[in-house]
This record gives C-alpha cells, structure tokens and sequence, in this order.
C-alpha cells in the first residue's frame, strides 16, 4: 500500500478535497502510484493528513467518477489502468495550486424540477409508437384539432375526475406545448391591461410571462391569507409593470395560486382559503382565479389535497396542468381546462390557433392514457420519489448546519434553512464553483427586493431530489458539509 503525503498549504482558496484529489490523480498519471496499487483507507488518510475523513471521501469520490481508482468491497481502493483514459495531448499539468475547474465535474444537480429519466417506460412508449407509425400514418399528417385530439383530451378528462376531483369535459380542455403557451392564450382571452395577484415567492415562470404579455402583476405575500380588501390592489408595483393607483385604481379581477403545493415553499392552503377565494371570485362577472396544479401528483403522507376547481360551483376556476413532471419535461403537454362561460369567447378568439402539441406525441400519450400505462408510472414513481425524498431528508436531519426543514412530504424538493454567518447568494455562488447546481429561496422572490430586506434571516435552500441518485444526494451534501464548515472555522 503506498503512502500518500500532500501539501495542503499554499492558496487557501482551494479547498482541501481538491487538493487532495490533484495530487493523487498527478501521481497516478506520472506513474508514481502503478496500476493496480492499493491507496490507503480514507480513515488511514485522514489521521496521516489532519483532515476530516469526508475531505478524504470527496477526493476518493471525484477519482471513481474519473475512472482513476475503482472500489472493491471488503477490499479497499486501487489504481485503474488509465492507458486508454488520459492523454495530455502535450498539454503541461497544473499544479494543485491551479486546479483546472471544468464545468459540471462531478457535480451534483439540486434542481427543483429535474426528473427521474432512468425509470421511464421506453419499451412501452416505443411499442406504442411503432403501433401508431403502422395503422395511423396518414392521420399523423393532418393538422389536427386546434384544441387538441378529442381521444386525449377525453383520457385527461377522465384522468382529472378521477385523481384531482376536477369536473370537466373533453370540450374544456386545451392543450398546449407548456403551460407558458396556455398563460398568454389567457392573456388573449380575458384581455390585456388586467391586474392580476400572485403569491410571492411565486412560480418566476408564469409572473414573466403574464408581465410581458401585457398583464399588471401585483404581489401578495405566499402561505398568508389575504386580507379583507385584497380585491383591491395595494401592493406596491413591480419593476416592470404598471401600478393599480396608475391605472386608476384598479381592482384586481385575477387572483393567481397553486392551492395544493405552492411553489416554492411546498404549502396547501387551508380549505376556508380555498372558499374564501372561490366566493369572491363569485361575486362579479370578469372575475376569475388561476389555479396552477403544481406537482400536485406527488404526495408521501395524508390524503391527496383536491383541486380548488372541484370545489368551484360558478365557473370560476381556470385549471392549468402539464405532464412534465409525471412523465418527462421534453413531452411538452400541458392542458387548460375552461370553466363553461370561457368557452364560446375562446372559440371566438383564440379557436383559430393550431395546436403546438404534434399530433404522434397527442396519440402517443392518449394510448398511455387509455391503456393504463400512466396509471401504473405514476404509481411506480411515487414510490420511487418516496424512497429519495425519505432518503434526503433523513441525511438533512443528521448535518448540524441543517435548520428547519419544509416542503416535505410531498412535491419533488425540499426547502431548507442552513445554518450559516454567509448569505444566500454567497452560498450557492461558493456552491456552484463546486460544481454543486443549486437554487436559493430568494431566487423566486418576484418583488427582487423583499427577501434582502430580511437581511439577518438564514439562507433557505431548494434541494430538489427527482433526478438524483443516493450516491449523488451523498456527494452533494458531502460538498455542502465541506463549504459551510470551511466558513465557520
């Protein structure tokens, strides 16, 4: 076994693993440590360096994820042959001192609405394409329907019923390539120049697209009640937009919310919420509320939460959804379901669109539907996403910088608090220059200014874990440990 010593001084700015991992890789590249040579146990290494064991770990990490070093189990770390793995091209090696950053190394993607792709159907989903190519081909050539396919629209009407209480029609339904597309078609048909609510910290998403498609979007503040005069605007404007004391006062006649996990802060609103909103968008005509459906098909604990449109008895509910989540983001199937006293003025104003959904992708996904497939997905992912939100927040609860913890139990991230003297910003900026992609709460403040007001709060990150493994999960805590430690010494 051979003896690794490093030189851990010089540019403190380097952090230790990386060093570490330098070293080693440069001597197995020169041939100093030989193919098949067993490195010391990170224990061993560890106690010889005066480093923390998980400093060890993070180097060893970054060597497997290069092919450097494999691990037997029972048997410890050994050297790879790399004759076929690394060549210089000529190029001089840079010392520890001066780490070659590449982008993405070995890093870890916290992303709140990435997915698990490894589970996804592709038997199932390429039979039924190659069913389709063989009996539909000259339908596949058609324009199609501009509101989308009857079939599918028919499925996701039954779907709807069935796992969310929403009570619709196919003839209801409108189908667009991402819920963006359907949010301007609104704009066109409720009409520019309208003052509309959202929650903040909202879904960045929806606020620019109602913004830049002519809409006046004022802020109220997220998993708060509204108060008594929230039909009147009186938040202050937004960067951007025109205020309700500009425009004459004017009432805000669209309320925007994800009533059964708001993004980002993963809350349901209370049911007297739900009545309170639904029984003031009664009480006048133009009035309407948007409901975002947002990850509403994930839950780990309790009942599933019912949509607010199964409780609206005016038609005042417009109910948006998309399949990138229960299926995959590249689908690009999102649907809006009209509430009755919508449908004449859309077919009069927007019933002249082409639809943005190709049509082998509608048939495809109504052949899904219809046949169970979906079904059976999302029962097998939710308890896929089960075992790694279970998994993630167990590792969260043993860190010691980890303060409160919400969000959980349902959805695909977590919002955590993290211990620190840095602020948000500095965090994930430190974070990102490890290769560790990872979003602070302030990132989905829509006034861009209310969360650094609060300048003494700790910083809350979104760890979303739908498209990472255990070990990944491991390696990106493992670094975070590493940057918040480092700060606090």
């Amino acid at each position: 076994m051979t003896e690794i010593m490093v030189d851990l001084e010089g540019e403190g700015k380097i952090p230790l693993y990386e060093k570490i991992y330098h070293h080693i890789r440069i001597e197995i590249v020169e041939g100093r440590i030989p193919r098949g040579e067993k490195l010391p146990s990170t224990r061993l290494l560890a106690g010889n360096l005066a480093v923390s064991r998980s400093t060890v770990e993070m180097a060893y990490d970054q060597l497997l994820a290069e092919g450097y070093i494999r691990a037997e189990p029972c048997r410890g770390f050994f050297v790879c042959d790399i004759s076929g793995l690394y060549q210089t091209g000529g190029q001089m090696q840079r010392s520890p001192e001066e780490p070659e950053r590449e982008k993405g190394r070995a890093g870890t993607d916290f992303s709140p609405y990435a997915v698990d792709t490894e589970h996804f159907p592709f038997a199932i989903w390429r039979k039924i394409t190659a069913n389709i190519l063989a009996d539909e081909r000259e339908e596949l050539l058609d324009a199609g329907d501009g509101q989308g396919e009857y079939g599918l629209r028919d499925a996701i009407a039954g779907y709807l019923h069935q796992a969310r209480g929403v009570v619709c029609s196919a003839s209801q339904i409108v189908l667009g390539a991402g819920n963006e597309y359907l949010e301007m078609l609104m704009v066109q048909l409720l009409g520019r120049g309208r003052t509309i609510l959202m929650e903040n910290p909202g879904y960045t998403q929806a606020y620019r697209t109602f913004c830049g498609a002519g809409w006046h979007v004022e802020l109220f503040s997220a998993g708060e009640a509204l108060s008594a005069e929230f039909p009147t605007v009186s938040a202050p404007a937004e960067r951007g937009t025109v205020s309700a004391a500009a425009s004459g006062g004017e009432e805000a006649g669209l309320i925007y919310v994800m009533p059964s996990h708001q993004f980002p802060l993963g809350t349901v609103m209370p049911f007297r919420e739900r009545l309170r909103l639904l029984s003031w968008a009664a009480e006048k005509e133009e009035r309407f509320l948007i409901e975002d459906d947002h990850d509403s098909e994930f839950r780990y604990r309790g009942k599933p939460v019912p949509s607010l449109q199964s409780a609206d008895r005016h038609g005042k509910v417009i109910y948006l959804g998309t399949f990138s989540k229960s299926i995959a983001p590249s689908l690009r199937v999102s649907y809006m379901v009209l509430p009755p006293v919508l449908l004449e003025r859309y077919h009069r104003k927007c019933g002249f669109y082409s639809v943005t959904v190709p049509v082998m992708q509608q048939k495809i996904l109504h052949i899904f539907l219809r046949e169970g497939h979906f079904e059976r997905h999302l029962n097998r992912m939710r308890g896929i996403y089960r075992v790694k939100h279970d998994f993630l927040l167990g590792e969260l609860k043993k860190r010691s910088w980890v303060g409160k913890i919400s969000g959980d139990h349902a959805g695909l991230h977590l919002l955590v608090e993290v211990r620190t003297e840095m602020d948000e910003r500095e965090l994930c900026r430190r974070a990102r220059a490890e290769g560790i992609i990872i979003s602070g709460l302030s990132q989905y403040d829509l006034s861009r200014g209310c969360c650094e007001k609060t300048g003494g709060c700790a910083p809350q990150l979104l760890l979303g874990y739908g498209g990472l493994n255990e070990t990944e999960m491991k390696r990106g805590l493992a670094i975070l440990d590493y940057i918040v430690e480092e700060e606090q010494k």
